[in-house]
Parts: C-alpha cells; sequence; structure tokens
C-alpha cells in the first residue's frame, strides 16, 4: 500500500489579492474548500499545510488539517516557488512514496479529480500526473508582436479557420499534482517529458488569481 501524502500550500503575503486564501467563498474561507475536498480522497493518507501565517495556520487547523511545521520565510516570498514548499515539506514529513500538490485557489476541484490523477499514477506506474483542462482560447489562434505586427505564436502550414479543425491542446489548470516523492526530489519539478495529464473540464478548472475568477467561483458554489 502506497503512503500518500497531500501538502495544501498557502501564503499569507499574495499581493495580486491579499488575503485570498482565508477570503470567505460561498459561506467558508477559499483555504477549506480544498481541505475538506482532500479529505474525502480514499488514497490520501495525511493532509498538511504549508504556511508562514499564523492566521491561515489557524483557520486550517479548524477545518481539521495537520500543520506539523510553520514554513520558513525564506520559502514564503513572491520568489518562491509552490515546488519549494513542497520539497521542504517532504523533508519535514518523511517516509512517503507519493506527494499530491494541492493548492487552495483551485475550490471547484472534487474529490474525483484528486482520486483520479492518483489512479492515473499507479495504474500506469509512472512518477508524475498534473489536471490539465482544454482552454477556453487555444493557443493556435494567439499571437506575439514583434515591431507592432502580428506573428503567429505557432506556425501553421494551413491555417486553420473552424476551432475543430484545430489540433487539441491542453492547459495546466493548477488543480492537482502527484509525483513520487524520490523523483520529485530529483526533477525538482513536476513537468518532465512522462508526466502523464488528467484532463478536468474546464466548469471545475477556475484557478483564482484575480477579483474576476473570484467572483465567477464564487457564483457557481453559491448556485
Amino acid at each position: 500500500m502506497h503512503k500518500i501524502l497531500a501538502v495544501i500550500p498557502a501564503r499569507g503575503g499574495s499581493k495580486g489579492m491579499p488575503r485570498k486564501n482565508i477570503r470567505e467563498i460561498g459561506g467558508k474561507p477559499l483555504l477549506a474548500w480544498t481541505i475538506e475536498e482532500a479529505k474525502k480522497s480514499k488514497y490520501i493518507e495525511r493532509i498538511i499545510l504549508s504556511s508562514e501565517d499564523d492566521e491561515i495556520i489557524n483557520i486550517a487547523k479548524e477545518y481539521g488539517c495537520d500543520v506539523p511545521f510553520v514554513r520558513p520565510k525564506e520559502l514564503a516570498t513572491d520568489d518562491a516557488t509552490s515546488v519549494d514548499s513542497i520539497l521542504h515539506a517532504i523533508n519535514e514529513c518523511k517516509g512517503y512514496d507519493y506527494v499530491v500538490l494541492l493548492q487552495p485557489t483551485s475550490p471547484l476541484r472534487t474529490v474525483e479529480d484528486i482520486d483520479g490523477c492518483i489512479e492515473l499514477v499507479l495504474k500506469e506506474k509512472t512518477d508524475f500526473s498534473v489536471t490539465v483542462t482544454v482552454p477556453e482560447n487555444s493557443p493556435y489562434w494567439m499571437y506575439t508582436l514583434e515591431n507592432g505586427n502580428l506573428k503567429a505564436l505557432i506556425q501553421q502550414d494551413n491555417f486553420a479557420t473552424r476551432r475543430q479543425d484545430l489540433p487539441k491542446a491542453y492547459a495546466l489548470n493548477g488543480a492537482v499534482y502527484v509525483a513520487n516523492v524520490e523523483a520529485l526530489c530529483e526533477q525538482k519539478t513536476f513537468l518532465t517529458e512522462t508526466t502523464k495529464a488528467y484532463i478536468m473540464p474546464h466548469s471545475r478548472s477556475f484557478d483564482i488569481d484575480t477579483e474576476i475568477d473570484f467572483k465567477i467561483c464564487e457564483y457557481l458554489l453559491s448556485n
């Protein structure tokens, strides 16, 4: 039986949306939605929070999340990555075979998404799996600018004018990241050439980064 650790990284210093991880949405703090879904998992043995913020830590504990350590300040800056915090958590909580990164900014993700991504790793006997979704706007219809002129981001031999004729594209949605602990410590990334993709519907793939994202999720969680 594999031992699986879930880590919820939630720092207090978000500049774009101050205190967003504990801001109330759908009747509870944003962080709580992730904790409650993770607790329903049939695979996750332990759920921990990684945070440097006392208020976030206290709210996580209220919702039944384990907080075995306080994240070092240097791992809670704008320059620190989620992987940095996960590697720190792995070092603090040894003895697990797999780690699951669950960002609190994905409140619409369900336990089916969490366990589905874990199952993909276990069944395929691979080291990494992440959730993706089909983006609203295809990258094949996106451009960059050179001297004010449009230049296709992805060059095509035959330009497709209908969406259904475009190659299928997928985007990371930030909801679930699963990794073999040993492989993650070696690679220091969830995104490798052999990372498996677990496809989630767009309706559950909102990642709160702006006020508009927050309002959309608030509406969906309340209806």
